[in-house]
């Protein structure tokens, strides 16, 4: 990687500074340190040094190592964002938010939690150390949804509290008045008292039935984008970071982890038949990313900082499944810089999780439909890995630049199948991802707002936006830029440069934007050519289509066009040894590339079946688009796969169209939503909600609309 210098002072390639220290105390010592401290004058602008001019971020003790005896405050620690680097320093408002992150941003939480399996709610207590941003500051706003508040206090004291009005998807506003006035720069650690609802849209309730083990109950949270403030009040934005630390109270036969590093478990003192667990995230990192995981678990350890979690009948498969883990790591560290977060652990859920994976700092959650027993699916983890420094580390400001974290993300992943296979795996790859950008572009329509790399969200649910979009434009402006400014090496290093730049705190598309000229200031009039309005604001395919490598797909193009063209007659000359030379991932591609053709006649896909038996594919990816493109050929006896798949593996890369196919077959479509209805309570509440709108379902009636 070329060395590079510009306006921007450089930072040593091989460093990622440390995060801003928070000493995570237990509720009791938290309590006595954060007695009434004295107002102190807030430090001049002058006395702050720049965080490019010295790496490290300001070592701050929560305000516990002060002195003095003034009523109602805490003293102010350094508080320009430049500085703490996790907020920024051009905030705009957060369409998806109600929380008064312009004026008060939260620097840690801590959490009491009391899981009721009974009630299918969490008791819980939170007490979040907030920052003033501005002075004679006595009020601030958290974001809430479907939550019973019972009280809340300032240091202490009793403060005056309202419910606003509730808003479709962004809950209701948490309105709090400070019984005292703060300064710039102090701290007061607001204690808000509440329960979650059961029908919390961040919590999946399992019975034991729902679960492989079929004799413990299960809870999952999902709190990406915007559903942490069903679970707890918070600035539900991430362009506030925190740390935070936890104490979980469960069933003392079941076992409780979150996206955080373990630090103890002991027999709850408040009930001998409960157990309590403890977590501390020294990290600063957004709401979305807290993550909680309770039910019958074990663990195997399969590297030096990973294990993997699930119920007894998964672990040992997830534990050869997931074996090359290390190795990725090592991997992403050498392109990306030091991996931050202490432990990397991977928990394979419930097959109702809705994603491939969740990248829960600390904790990857996987769905089980990634155990194909050849390994062929784990570059969803090499995506999760990636996460680590695009997305958790360097975050989306709001989810309209979203991108921000995809995109790259992406880029770094298949970066590390380029490092562990070939460059040619890696363009093949994109490949695949492009595909999967024109089917996000013809379900959206191509006019579509939401196709934008760069949407509005003002009044747009985040869930809804959500589609491969973020993801493969997003990457296939990476790549195209990387082809403008000098290939992989060349903008591998670009991409390293700015998570260093932007470590722990949350960007924007212009500050992205601003820092890439920066970084390539030698190559100014290039970047002035790209029509960046095209890329970012324009709906539909991206201006330029990249040309890709095709070596890996060649074969795979070459037999799917045989089987677009093929008469009957010419069906015989297909054999079982068409597909035996072709990977997983080769395969997977050629049933990609017939997805985007018309539909095939229904004798091709039986004559597909009986020679390359299909149906018998143990690989989800595979046999998803195996089941859609039966469907769409009008193979009447595969409906009842398709449904199966779409309500057994409840991953809403798969559920989701696999209804829409069957739906859009006339003669099932009544079918589709029968059994959609019938399944819909055992989904994620966010799966199934999406899915009533494709079917036009109104399921508080249990009526097609």
């Amino acid at each position: 990687m070329p060395g590079r210098t510009g306006a921007v002072k450089r930072v040593h390639h091989d460093r990622i500074r440390a995060p801003p220290k928070t000493v995570l105390r237990s509720p009791i010592t938290a309590r006595r340190l954060w007695s009434p401290l004295p107002e102190r004058a807030a430090p001049a602008a002058g006395q702050q040094k720049n965080r490019d001019q010295n790496f490290a971020e300001p070592q701050a003790d929560v305000c516990g190592a002060r002195s003095g005896t003034s009523p109602g405050v805490c003293a102010p620690v350094r508080s320009d964002s430049a500085v703490s680097g996790r907020i920024s320093t051009t905030m705009a408002s957060d369409p998806c938010s109600f929380s008064s992150f312009t004026r008060c941003v939260t620097r840690h939480l801590n959490l009491h939690l009391h899981v009721d399996f009974d009630r299918h709610v969490i008791r819980a207590k939170v007490e979040l150390t907030v920052e003033a941003l501005e002075d004679r500051f006595t009020a601030l706003t958290l974001d809430t949804r479907d939550l019973k508040i019972v009280s809340v206090s300032a240091n202490g004291q009793a403060a005056r509290f309202t419910m606003g009005p509730k808003h479709s998807f962004k809950g209701t506003p948490l309105d709090i008045k400070l019984p005292f006035d703060l300064s710039r720069g102090q701290h007061v650690i607001v204690e808000v008292t509440y329960e979650t609802s059961p029908s919390a849209s961040a919590l999946q309730w399992l019975t034991p039935e729902q679960t492989a083990g079929k004799k413990q109950p299960y809870l999952f949270s999902q709190c990406q984008a915007h559903h942490c403030r069903s679970m707890i009040p918070c600035q539900d934005s991430p362009s506030v970071k925190h740390t935070y630390y936890a104490q979980v109270s469960v069933p003392k036969d079941l076992v409780a982890v979150m996206s955080a590093m373990r630090d103890g478990q002991e027999v709850d003192p408040q009930d001998n038949s409960r157990a309590v667990f403890r977590f501390r995230q020294p990290v600063p990192m957004p709401s979305y990313l807290i993550a909680i995981v309770v039910g019958a678990l074990e663990s195997r350890e399969i590297g030096p900082r990973t294990r993997v979690w699930s119920e007894e009948e998964f672990v040992d498969k997830a534990a050869s499944e997931f074996s090359e883990t290390e190795n990725m790591l090592k991997t992403a560290e050498d392109l990306a810089g030091p991996y931050v977060w202490g432990q990397y652990d991977i928990l394979v859920l419930p097959p109702s999780f809705p994603y491939g994976g969740m990248e829960n700092p600390c904790l990857t959650f996987a769905t089980p439909t990634l155990l194909a027993g050849d390994k062929s699916l784990s570059n969803v983890i090499a995506h999760e890995i990636s996460h680590s420094w695009t997305g958790n580390l360097v975050t989306n400001q709001t989810w309209e630049h979203f991108w921000l974290n995809e995109g790259h993300t992406v880029y770094l992943e298949r970066m590390i199948g380029r490092c562990l296979e070939s460059e040619q795996f890696r363009q093949f790859k994109a490949m695949g991802g492009w595909k999967d950008l024109q089917d996000s572009v013809n379900t959206f329509g191509a006019d579509n707002p939401l196709t934008n790399l760069v949407p509005n969200l003002q009044d747009v649910d985040p869930d809804d936006a959500f589609s491969s979009v973020p993801y493969e434009k997003g990457f296939a402006l990476l790549y195209h830029l990387e082809e403008l400014m000098g290939g992989p090496e060349v903008f591998m290093g670009f991409v390293k440069s700015y998570i260093q730049r932007f470590a722990y705190s949350s960007v924007t598309t212009d500050e992205w934007k601003n820092y890439l000229f920066t970084y390539f200031k030698d190559k100014v009039d290039i970047l002035n050519k790209v029509d960046w309005n095209a890329w970012m604001f324009t709906p539909g395919m991206p201006p330029v289509k990249p040309q890709y490598d095709t070596t890996l797909a060649d074969a795979c193009i070459t037999l799917a066009q045989k089987w677009v063209k093929a008469k009957d007659q010419d069906l015989s000359s297909f054999k079982e040894s068409d597909v035996k030379t072709l990977s997983s991932h080769q395969i997977i591609e050629f049933l990609s590339l017939l997805l985007q053709e018309d539909p095939l006649p229904l004798t091709h896909v039986k004559k597909m079946q009986e020679v390359y038996d299909l149906n018998a594919s143990m690989n989800s990816e595979i046999r998803f688009r195996w089941l859609r493109l039966c469907v769409r050929s009008r193979w009447e006896e595969l409906v009842p796969l398709a449904l199966k798949m779409a309500t057994e593996q409840g991953r809403m890369k798969f559920t989701r169209p696999l209804f829409r196919e069957v739906f859009n077959f006339e003669k099932h479509c009544d079918e589709a939503v029968s059994v959609f209805l019938a399944h819909r309570t055992a989904m994620h509440p966010v799966t199934a909600g999406l899915v009533s709108k494709d079917l036009k379902v109104d399921t508080s009636k249990s009526t097609s609309l």
